[in-house]
């Protein structure tokens, strides 16, 4: 998993093979501003679970804003915008 990261948003990229399909994805948001994404072939026996864990800075990301988009291509595109500094009063 790639994750490059903006002053708006952290973006989470993964080319997952073509045999996950979209309704094999779990992103779950959890407690300590961690991400998990868990993405399972289960009618498969071998190359077919995937696991990550992304943690974040305290207070660094808005757990309510997170999109992900999942392409054609087996692309996964997971975007978690960036709560403003501003808004904490640094």
């Amino acid at each position: 998993m790639e994750v490059s990261s903006s002053p708006g948003k952290h973006t989470l990229h993964v080319q997952l093979p073509l045999t996950i399909q979209p309704e094999m994805i779990t992103v779950s948001a959890n407690r300590g501003d961690k991400l998990k994404v868990v993405a399972d072939a289960w009618h498969m026996e071998s190359d077919c679970h995937y696991e990550w864990q992304i943690t974040f800075s305290p207070r660094d990301i808005d757990m309510t804003a997170i999109h992900a988009k999942f392409e054609p291509n087996g692309c996964l595109i997971i975007d978690v915008r960036r709560l403003s500094t501003q808004s904490f009063g640094y």
